[in-house]
């Protein structure tokens, strides 16, 4: 169980939040620009406001990404996020309880468009997510690292 928590914080999944216009096309820019540089995107969300839009995605390759969106001036931000590995809808549940356990906040929960294997996994943002990963593992939850994810 050690082994896993430590893998999860040594290569952490990394989620980057794009900052866009609230334009039309601007959301096709962008995966556009990552297709073209064979970068996949493993998850995504959108957050809509009257003026912009927060992009929250996932994909295999940040350091690809990490360049194209800086020399594309899409402006950004990172962070490290836990991808959760779940056999289908119903183990949202498991989750959401163990995180409950452990008195974890949740700040927000997505999921994977498509993932290695075709298993399905959660894109988890919380408080602490050293004791998260815990939790989940005591679980029997996978938390997954950027191996992991990547194609």
């Amino acid at each position: 169980m050690a082994a896993q928590i430590s893998s999860s914080s040594s290569d952490p999944v990394k989620q980057f939040s794009v900052f866009a216009e609230n334009r039309i096309g601007r959301l096709y820019d962008l995966t556009a620009l990552l297709k073209a540089n064979d970068v996949h995107v493993m998850a995504i969300t959108v957050l809509d406001t009257t003026d912009s839009a927060i992009i929250r995605l996932i994909v295999d390759d940040p350091d690809k990404a990490r360049e194209l969106l800086v020399n594309n001036d899409f402006p950004y931000t990172e962070c490290d996020v836990l991808a959760i590995e779940i056999t289908d809808e119903s183990a949202l549940k498991g989750v959401l309880a163990a995180l409950f356990e452990a008195e974890i906040n949740v700040h927000y929960v997505y999921s994977f468009i498509k993932r290695p294997e075709g298993k399905a996994a959660l894109a988890v943002n919380a408080e602490d997510p050293d004791v998260a990963a815990q939790a989940l593992n005591q679980r029997g939850f996978r938390v997954l690292t950027r191996q992991d994810i990547a194609r």
